[in-house]
């Protein structure tokens, strides 16, 4: 799967706006990952998980820093991820299935920020961004 041109685009385009709230909007996709998604939690024992915790907002922004590498290596998305995919799948053994789960909550908060901007299109190319995204994290468990 791969990004034409206009998805390309619409990605760097939000991503601008996206970067300017980067530590809220990891945050806040933390949040609705760990509510709407409980078994999340059991990655994160020594964390305080309550909703604006100084964890969440570190590893919020953690999250989001990481996005902004695809985001400017857009061409070599398992290239700029590839440190993270190791870490994710052999030290940490985070189940893959939770890429995609936080992808989901990544594309809701982005929406929920940017209402006016993140037309059909935008939704479109942001779902099809965060699912290679996920796709190159999950390379190291094949």
């Amino acid at each position: 799967m791969s990004l034409t041109q206009a998805e390309r685009t619409v990605i760097l385009s939000l991503w601008d706006k996206v970067s300017t709230q980067a530590d809220a909007i990891g945050t806040q996709a933390l949040e609705r990952l760990f509510a709407s998604y409980p078994q999340t939690k059991t990655y994160f024992p020594h964390f305080d998980l309550h909703p604006g915790s100084a964890h969440l907002r570190v590893h919020g922004a953690k999250v989001v820093a990481a996005l902004g590498e695809a985001v400017k290596s857009i061409d070599n998305i398992g290239g700029a991820l590839a440190k993270l995919s190791e870490l994710h799948a052999y030290i940490l053994r985070v189940d893959p299935v939770n890429f995609k789960l936080l992808s989901h909550c990544l594309l809701v908060t982005v929406a929920s920020h940017f209402p006016a901007d993140f037309t059909a299109d935008a939704h479109t190319a942001w779902d099809k961004f965060l699912s290679i995204v996920s796709c190159v994290l999950t390379e190291k468990y094949r």
